[in-house]
């Protein structure tokens, strides 16, 4: 080709119908959005493969700031990659279908506190499928008596939803009481719970 040719001649033959989006081998942090059975739910991994996200999104804004966030906490480079969180996907579904009582997935808690880790490392360690713990009574479990409401908003912000079952805590006469994805979604899973 000489130096000469023009653009539309170089385009001359070229097919629209070649053109393919590209495909990426991995991601810093692959995710994905989803509808189940709870609500509308964003999963993200890390490139380690760790979980990072499970988070309740209702809307394209609440989507945006799940992803702002993993941006800044965790890498710049998020993609959208479906595979890479179909285990996840499939984890929850078997959950939700009272098939599994737990979950067989690494966990990343950096989009929580140092705070929020304790909190959400002692629930997921003390408070079992089918059981309930009161908000006071988690605060007791860290060491933090006084610190009940301190203990509601650490798990209101919970960015492994379901997965670190915040949705086991309640209020100190048993009231379901403020949760991420609703209380109907809350009352669904302790339901579910009950039964399994």
């Amino acid at each position: 080709m000489n130096d000469n040719t023009t653009l539309e001649q170089r385009l001359t033959g070229w097919e629209a119908g070649d053109l393919r989006p590209p495909t990426f081998p991995s991601a810093d942090v692959s995710y994905v959005v989803g509808d189940t059975a709870v609500g509308r739910i964003l999963f993200a991994r890390n490139d380690s493969g760790a979980l990072v996200a499970t988070r309740y999104v209702t809307d394209d804004v609440a989507v945006d700031a799940v992803l702002d966030r993993l941006a800044h906490s965790v890498s710049p480079r998020v993609l959208r990659m479906p595979a890479a969180l179909d285990d996840v996907r499939h984890q929850l579904d078997d959950f939700l279908a009272g098939r599994r009582h737990d979950f067989d997935l690494d966990v990343d808690l950096s989009l929580a506190t140092p705070f929020q880790r304790s909190v959400l490392t002692t629930l997921a360690r003390t408070v079992g499928y089918g059981a309930r713990e009161t908000y006071g009574g988690l605060a007791r479990a860290i060491d933090r008596p006084t610190a009940s409401r301190a203990v509601g908003a650490a798990l209101g912000a919970n960015p492994l939803c379901i997965v670190v079952p915040c949705h086991r805590v309640v209020g100190s006469h048993g009231a379901l009481t403020g949760y991420a994805g609703g209380v109907a979604a809350k009352e669904y899973l302790l339901d579910l719970e009950t039964a399994g």
